[in-house]
């Protein structure tokens, strides 16, 4: 319901706006634009979903060998300790954790292409369970097999707790390795390319922590338990040890570095599921098959939610109301006193949760408007990488699966955006 009213609100405002714009200051392009950006977003939606099919096949061929290989179940008895404590309704060593993990890791890595498909398979595994406890909680009866059937089909339409808690963790976007931002950097004639590497890492962080203490609260989680204690130790020792290692090596040799590790690690695990596949005698190609013809049924079922969100958004930027948040934003922190440098690359920050390449768009005109080592310059650059695109995968993921009521994965993913947000500014000020 919650997305409903978001998209709703997308074309109210766009309205409002436009139609002021054209009465009171005579603006005769904000209709036309907004037509256009319906047209344009509607085409890129399916064309983002078209270059997803080939990925998508790849990855889900790829895991199809990882499963009956063995892998995949390996992976998920070994993370079982602490997922089953983050992710309570799901069995412990249930082959969905070796899913959830893959994803995970590709993020860290940077790896966006890689962790979309594999964060679907994860959902996939989920929704099955999802169904599986619904019918477990909700026995079917001869005399009134049709009410059951419709109250299953609304549950069936309803994100778990484990759905959210994996979904926040996905928009948190925790990244080791911020390769995409550092290479636009050194594109648009940065100094030092990577001194965006560590405040970025460390607003990630926080972002990622506070998203799985807020859908903790919301799910009544206990994280006083050693798995848990023992994975966020990690992370930190793990930040620790990478914020180590950019300061003890030239700018040139983190970012060749950063994309051969994540590239090499990427292959590696190809190549581990194959070998494997070998070694327990599976035919590895018919099992690649079998799992690509997965690819473009999933790419043609997000389609329509692509198609919704991404029009929603385009009209929204088309008729101005980003252009005015800001300001009134602006107008709003300045009359209080309150200093506002950063307003300037907040743009970046509140088109993150809608659209990752538009968020790429603002952080991309804001270095090259105010230059790449400005203070602002660097704020975006912090703000792209400090989160992920919250409302995008929102669609992606649920629409995968044919969730429609979404609980409080909005509300737990916008603050963990916040956070993320906040977090980028004030490590902003800390080292510029």
């Amino acid at each position: 319901m919650v997305l409903n009213y978001i998209w709703i609100g997308f074309f109210l405002v766009a309205l409002v706006v436009a139609a002021a714009k054209l009465l009171f200051m005579g603006d005769t392009e904000v209709f036309p634009s907004i037509m256009d950006s319906t047209f344009s977003s509607a085409k890129t939606a399916f064309e983002i979903s078209l270059g997803l099919t080939g990925v998508l096949s790849l990855w889900m061929g790829v895991m199809k060998i990882g499963e009956r290989g063995g892998l995949v179940n390996a992976l998920a008895r070994w993370l079982s300790p602490l997922f089953t404590r983050l992710f309570p309704e799901i069995p412990k060593g249930h082959p969905v954790f070796g899913h959830m993990f893959m994803n995970i890791s590709a993020n860290m890595l940077g790896l966006d292409n890689a962790a979309t498909p594999l964060g679907l398979k994860a959902m996939e595994g989920m929704q099955e369970l999802n169904k599986q406890n619904n019918r477990l909680d909700k026995p079917q009866k001869d005399n009134n097999a049709d009410a059951v059937s419709a109250e299953l089909a609304e549950k069936d339409a309803t994100a778990s707790n484990s759905m959210i808690m994996f979904l926040v963790l996905n928009t948190s976007g925790l990244t080791i390795i911020p390769v995409s931002v550092l290479v636009y950097r050194a594109q648009l004639g940065a100094a030092q390319p990577t001194d965006v590497f560590i405040p970025i890492l460390l607003a990630t962080l926080a972002a990622t922590l506070a998203g799985v203490l807020i859908c903790s609260a919301y799910q009544r989680i206990n994280l006083l338990n050693w798995p848990v204690l023992l994975f966020m130790g990690g992370m930190c020792v793990l930040t620790a040890g990478v914020i180590w290692l950019s300061t003890a090596i030239s700018r040139e040799t983190m970012n060749t570095g950063s994309t051969q590790v994540a590239n090499i690690l990427l292959f590696g695990v190809i190549c581990a599921f194959l070998v494997v596949g070998m070694l327990k005698r599976v035919n590895v190609y018919e099992a690649f098959i079998e799992g690509a013809k997965g690819g473009f049924d999933t790419a043609i079922r997000i389609i329509p939610y692509l198609v919704a969100i991404l029009v929603g958004i385009g009209v929204f930027r088309a008729s101005g109301a980003m252009d005015m948040l800001v300001d009134g934003l602006r107008w709003i922190f300045s009359s209080i006193g309150i200093t506002a440098d950063w307003l300037e690359a907040l743009p970046t920050a509140l088109m993150k949760p809608l659209s990752g390449s538009g968020a790429r768009g603002m952080m991309v005109d804001t270095m090259t408007t105010y230059g790449a080592d400005s203070f602002v310059g660097r704020l975006s650059c912090i703000f792209q990488g400090a989160t992920d695109t919250t409302f995008y995968i929102l669609a992606v993921y649920f629409g995968s699966v044919g969730i429609r009521h979404t609980r409080h994965a909005v509300a737990a993913g916008l603050l963990t955006d916040l956070v993320g947000v906040l977090a980028a500014i004030g490590v902003a000020y800390l080292f510029f």
